[in-house]
């Protein structure tokens, strides 16, 4: 609590001080230092995607997946509305350049592919998790293309990657810090706590254009990749 705290306040007072690239190498710091705290070992399989423009597009496993591609690669992310009014994290998620969209709203969803647009034609790079919720992570759910079209209008490439979460002694699948269902914030962090050390496997797939695919049929090509890197 006293890293978040910290992080916290260097968005508050620090960030408005600071140059884009130097709030992304604090933040990147800052997220490592995280999950060393948390006693989770970070394992990149793959080439990470480097300097932007493009979109990344993984599966969503638990709030601590953000930690893990911030971690390993700078970039901003789309996010539920809801997460702007979490405490501690509300602020974090903004002011380190988070866009936040309406999921019920087809109308709030084209404004966010708008500005995500603007973002990619600035060089920015982006990261969505196109399921549109948290699962377990076991299977992947379908993929949701409308943020895709992002991609399509700003013409950059998507780099398709999978998180897992493995406990460190045995590497099997471990479903501690997931938060789906039910679960609340505070016990996905209590069980991750509690877990025995684990690792976080990241996987990245190569980049790929959309080659004259709408956004449906890329999102399902997508999810092919998402599929097969989840099981690597």
């Amino acid at each position: 609590m006293i890293h978040i705290v910290a992080g916290w306040l260097t968005v508050v007072v620090v960030f408005p001080k600071l140059t884009p690239l130097q709030k992304e190498e604090r933040f990147r710091l800052w997220a490592l230092e995280l999950l060393a705290k948390l006693a989770i070992k970070l394992v990149v399989v793959g080439s990470p995607p480097g300097k932007g423009p493009w979109l990344l597009a993984c599966n969503h496993l638990s709030w601590l997946d953000i930690i893990v591609l911030r971690a390993t690669c700078c970039c901003q992310f789309i996010s539920k509305s809801d997460v702007r009014q979490w405490p501690l994290i509300g602020t974090l998620a903004s002011g380190t350049g988070t866009l936040f969209v309406e999921r019920a709203s087809r109308r709030d969803a084209m404004r966010v592919v708008h500005q995500m647009v603007e973002r990619l034609r600035d060089g920015c790079a982006l990261a969505i998790f196109p399921e549109g919720t948290t699962s377990q992570g076991i299977a992947v759910l379908p993929f949701h293309a409308n943020l895709f079209q992002a991609a399509i209008f700003a013409n950059v490439a998507v780099v398709p990657a999978a998180l897992r979460f493995t406990e460190l002694a045995n590497g099997e699948r471990s479903l501690a810090p997931c938060y789906t269902g039910d679960a609340t914030l505070l016990g996905s962090i209590w069980r991750t706590l509690s877990a025995p050390p684990l690792s976080a496997v990241l996987c990245f797939g190569k980049p790929q254009l959309a080659q004259g695919r709408d956004r449906r049929t890329w999102a399902s090509d997508l999810h092919l990749e998402v599929v097969a890197l989840n099981r690597s």
